[in-house]
């Protein structure tokens, strides 16, 4: 598994039962909070002995820096396969990308856990999904960037990275607080990259 940044980090890959060990961890922190997440229950979960659960994570700081990079990356591997779907049409890439961006993010278990722990006391990972937003803020716009210009936008690099601050800025607003389907909200703010980007729009935008 590769960070947002594309490199691959220390202990990330692992061996055979870390990619289940965070599994378990993610749904052991949506439905008992993060407190309740310990070696020994992982371990107990996995079907491995409390060793392996440390030799595959390390501390528990660790598991939850592992967890948090772990529903990073599936995010920003939906972008990139929305643009791989539409090597041609920007707009529709970008709503595409949006769309799964905000579906997935509907239908995340760690993101739901961590917006219920806002509202009570177990908050213990709110300060490191903090922290990890710049490197989602870059690695997204990194990669956002490359994409959209192989497009030859009729804008300067500045430009582009303007927009796609915006909306990834936005996207992220809507990712922990919603307000319209993730279909509606896409094609809004694809038709809004495609105006300022100088991109003829797709005739199926409801906004065109």
């Amino acid at each position: 598994m590769r960070t947002m940044s594309g490199a691959v980090p220390a202990q990330v890959e692992g061996g055979q039962h870390r990619r289940p060990i965070i599994t378990a961890a993610i749904e052991l922190t949506a439905k008992s909070g993060w407190s309740a997440v310990t070696m020994a229950r992982l371990a107990e979960l996995v079907g491995v002995s409390r060793q392996t659960v440390y030799n595959e994570i390390g501390s528990k700081t660790a598991l939850a820096e592992a967890m948090v990079s772990h529903e990073l990356d599936r995010f920003l591997s939906v972008v990139s396969a929305a643009f791989e779907r539409h090597p041609d049409d920007l707009v529709e890439a970008m709503y595409d990308a949006v769309r799964a961006v905000l579906e997935l993010a509907d239908d995340n278990i760690l993101l739901r856990a961590i917006a219920t722990a806002t509202h009570g006391t177990d908050t213990e990972l709110l300060p490191l999904l903090t922290t990890r937003a710049s490197m989602l803020l870059t690695g997204a716009k990194t990669m956002l960037a490359a994409r959209v210009v192989s497009y030859r936008p009729e804008l300067t690099a500045e430009q582009v990275a303007v927009v796609i601050d915006v909306v990834v800025r936005t996207v992220l607003s809507h990712v922990m607080q919603p307000s319209d389907t993730p279909a509606r909200t896409a094609d809004a703010l694809a038709w809004v990259a495609a105006r300022v980007l100088g991109v003829e729009t797709n005739p199926r935008l409801r906004h065109a």
